[in-house]
Parts: C-alpha cells; structure tokens; sequence
C-alpha cells in the first residue's frame, strides 16, 4: 500500500497538536496524582484529541480516504473542532481543579503546571487546524467546514458541559420550570448532534424534506427554546422570590472546583452562550437558504 506524504501547513498542525496532546496526558498520568472524576475527564480530552489526530493523519498518510465509511470532508474538522473544544476545557478544568490553592513548591505540582501549559498549547494548535480547514468564500466543502457545521458542534460541546454542571448535584428538579429548561437543552442538544451524524455519514439526501430548510426552520425553534431558558434559568435560580440566591456562598471561594452556587451560575453563562450560538447559526442558515433558492 502506497504512502502519500505531502508536506504541507495542515499536516505539521496536526503533528505538532497529536505532540502537544500526548504529551498532556502521559505527563498527567505519570505524575500527577489526579483523582477520579475531573481528572479522568481531562486524560480523555487529552488522550481522544490525541487517537483521534493519529487516526486521521494515518488515513491520510496510507490514502484511504475513499474507503472510509463517512465523509471525509466533514469528519477531520469536525474531529479537530471537538479536539479543541475538549483540550480548552482540560486547559480550564485542570489548573481549577488541581493547581487552584496549591501554592506549595513540589513535582507533583511541577508536572500539573506541564500538563496545563501542552494543553493550552495543543488547544491552539487545534484551533489552528480548524482554521485552515474551513471553508472560504467561493470555495466548495463539506457543510461541517462551513461556519454553521462549525457552529453546530459549539453548540452541542457547550450544552454537554451544561449537562454536568447541572447534574452534579441535580439542580434542575426544584421546579417546573427548571425541568423545562432540561428539556430545552437536551431537545437541541439531540437534534444538533442528528445533524452532525446526518453530515459526517452523508445521510442528509435521505431526508424527505429540503435540508438547507431544515436548518433554517430548527435554528429559529432553538433561538427561540435557548431565549426562553435564558430567561427563565435565572429567575427561578437567583431570585428570592423564587427560592433562589443572588449572593455567591462565602465558603464558595476557599472549596476546590466549584461550589453549588458556581455551577448553577456557570450554566446561566453557557446557556446565553448557546443562544447567541444559535443566533448566530439562524443568521447563517437563513442566509444559506436564501442563496439557494
């Protein structure tokens, strides 16, 4: 089987991100003493970026793009899109979660500060990727490529990092109309992600409906769904009124992470961060079917 080897600025992106990544991890797990739970997190972003990046180069290398069961123009970006995403939250999470309130000189700490240092790196590497790879005006490409196929897989890696902070503790259970903010993220979440998998397999010409239309039509449901929560999650959460605090916990800036009342705050941020996603994607999208037309 012949390599194909073509040196050019995207494969030594990918290069230099597969180093940065593996070299985050395997120096978390050498020495960091990480503990269940958030530091498992950060090994899989830093260990996935890394098999995902390896995988991609070595279809390339040996020339089997064609033979791979999903579309090749859609699936190195999406990967590298998500890569990144997953090494930015490492490059958050981990320093938060295992540098914050250690001040004491050690290895251990020595080897943390590592990981997070080739975490932001393979993060802008990753970013670099991504913006080689999409798609410029006038140019034909996959819709993954395109700034809402982009935009789809933001939306659907916030709404995840919404998911655990709103479920560790359970904090949408206290009201109704916390539930129905639930609903709003996952009804979004599952058909953003249908739209990424339709995308990456090429189903997309098996749907009985236009799928420039479709777009259109579930971007402006989502804008209007991710309003209503952006309101509603607040009140029912920082109000008085409404059995909520707006004062942040005093014991809140000496825990490790973040508290309770950090998390429910943090998903009122990612939340208006989704809809202005989701704007931004109708804008898109809308623009995409009037051109078609």
């Amino acid at each position: 089987m012949p390599i194909v080897l073509h040196s050019t600025p995207l494969l030594w992106t990918r290069l230099v991100a597969m180093i940065f990544s593996c070299v985050a991890f395997s120096v978390a797990v050498h020495g960091g003493q990480l503990h269940e739970g958030t530091g498992d997190w950060c090994i899989f972003c830093w260990a996935f970026s890394f098999a995902g990046t390896l995988l991609v180069l070595l279809v390339e290398l040996f020339g089997l793009q064609a033979r791979a069961p999903i579309s090749w123009k859609n699936f190195p970006i999406t990967f590298a899109c998500y890569a990144a995403l997953l090494c930015l939250s490492a490059s958050i999470i981990f320093p938060l979660y295992f540098l914050k309130g250690n001040a004491s000189y050690s290895e251990t700490r020595n080897l943390r500060i590592v990981s997070t240092v080739f975490s932001c790196l393979a993060t802008i590497a990753y970013v670099t990727e991504v913006s080689i790879s999409k798609a410029r005006p006038g140019e034909v490409a996959g819709y993954m490529a395109t700034a809402p196929g982009l935009l789809k897989v933001c939306e659907t890696f916030v709404a995840c990092i919404i998911f655990v902070f709103i479920t560790d503790p359970v904090k949408y259970d206290r009201h109704d109309a916390l539930k129905y903010c639930m609903s709003v993220y996952c009804i979004c979440f599952i058909l953003s992600a249908a739209i990424i998998v339709l995308c990456v397999a090429e189903w997309t010409g098996c749907l009985p409906f236009p799928f420039a239309r479709f777009l259109s039509a579930y971007a402006l449901l989502a804008v209007v769904l991710y309003l209503s929560a952006t309101i509603i999650w607040p009140i029912y959460n920082f109000d008085k009124n409404n059995g909520g605090t707006k004062d942040r916990p005093y014991n809140c800036g000496t825990a490790m992470g973040l508290c309770i009342w950090d998390k429910v705050m943090a998903v009122a941020v990612l939340t208006g961060v989704n809809f202005v996603l989701y704007l931004a994607d109708l804008i898109y999208s809308a623009r995409l079917v009037f051109v078609t037309v």
